[in-house]
């Protein structure tokens, strides 16, 4: 009984990628709620609840829902069976026996259906803004992975219908949940992580290239549709360009904040460089600056957050 209960906190743990969840959703929301502490009179046991409520929100929506979607939909199609699985290759927990495949698409759909209707009863007493929000929520999660659309098996289309509105709505929706609107400030931050997390899961993709191409049917993620028409050494274009857009929004963010744009353009043009040196078939090291480049993410947000 024991050693069951500790396997089912391993498998619910692996399930979470716990660090992904925190260098993308996490930070973005304490980038959003910074602003509210720093420079605000709204009480702070109020933003801390605002944060936490999010937080569980974030590991609710991204930990659980979109890695059981994805974790099933890679299974399925056998793109998980031949990643290198370093930090890619999903959470391994169909792979290393911790849940059946039949098991992870059942509690995925009963999650999105208890958060359906919660949405459903939010709209009912009014709370608009969290409708809109579980319901941006569940299509990024139901479109990234499962059919009809299953997004990112398509270039560009994942990330710029399923993975940056929910980067992007998670980064407002603190602010428009506290405020009943949302500032300028609040959709810079936002379009900026959404951008930045869009450039790290670019590299996330490339040691998966081979088992991606090997998938039925194929995983063309925008990385290997690059890789298919230009070769291996643009690999790395898909996360430059992502980052190129988000140090433009950053100048833009710079011509009202200039500590905030001038430090987060610094960071990123970091890792571009970073990128841009980096070797695609050197999966050790492709590991390694991912690594850098979350770092990056976490120190974006806070940056953008701290100053306002």
């Amino acid at each position: 009984m024991k050693k069951s209960f500790i396997r089912k906190l391993q498998g619910g743990w692996m399930l979470l990628r716990f660090i992904a969840v925190i260098s993308s959703s996490i930070v973005t929301i304490l980038s959003s709620l910074l602003p509210l502490f720093l420079y605000t009179s709204i009480s702070t046991e109020y933003l801390f609840f605002a944060f936490i409520f999010l937080s569980i929100a974030a590991i609710t929506f991204h930990g659980v829902l979109v890695h059981l979607f994805n974790d099933y939909a890679d299974f399925l199609t056998g793109t998980d069976a031949h990643s290198p699985a370093i930090l890619s290759g999903g959470s391994r927990v169909i792979q290393k026996g911790f849940m059946e495949p039949q098991h992870v698409l059942k509690t995925a759909r009963w999650l999105a259906i208890a958060l359906l209707a919660f949405a459903i009863l939010m709209a009912v007493i009014g709370r608009y803004e969290l409708t809109i929000l579980i319901i941006i929520g569940i299509w990024s999660a139901i479109s990234y992975s499962l059919p009809p659309f299953r997004l990112s098996y398509r270039p560009f289309l994942g990330e710029a219908l399923s993975l940056f509105p929910a980067i992007f709505f998670l980064g407002i929706a603190g602010p428009w949940i506290i405020l009943d609107s949302v500032p300028l400030w609040a959709y810079q931050n936002a379009v900026i992580n959404a951008l930045v997390c869009m450039g790290w899961v670019m590299v996330h993709h490339i040691p998966d290239i081979e088992a991606d191409m090997q998938a039925l049917p194929k995983k063309q993620t925008t990385v290997v549709w690059f890789v298919e028409r230009f070769g291996i050494g643009f690999a790395r274009f898909p996360a430059f360009i992502y980052l190129l857009i988000a140090a433009i929004c950053a100048v833009w963010t710079g011509m009202e904040r200039t500590t905030a744009g001038l430090v987060t353009l610094g960071i990123m043009l970091a890792g571009m460089i970073l990128i841009m040196r980096m070797n695609p078939e050197n999966v050790k090291q492709v590991t390694v600056y991912e690594k850098l480049l979350l770092l990056f993410a976490v120190l974006i947000a806070i940056v953008l957050g701290v100053f306002r």
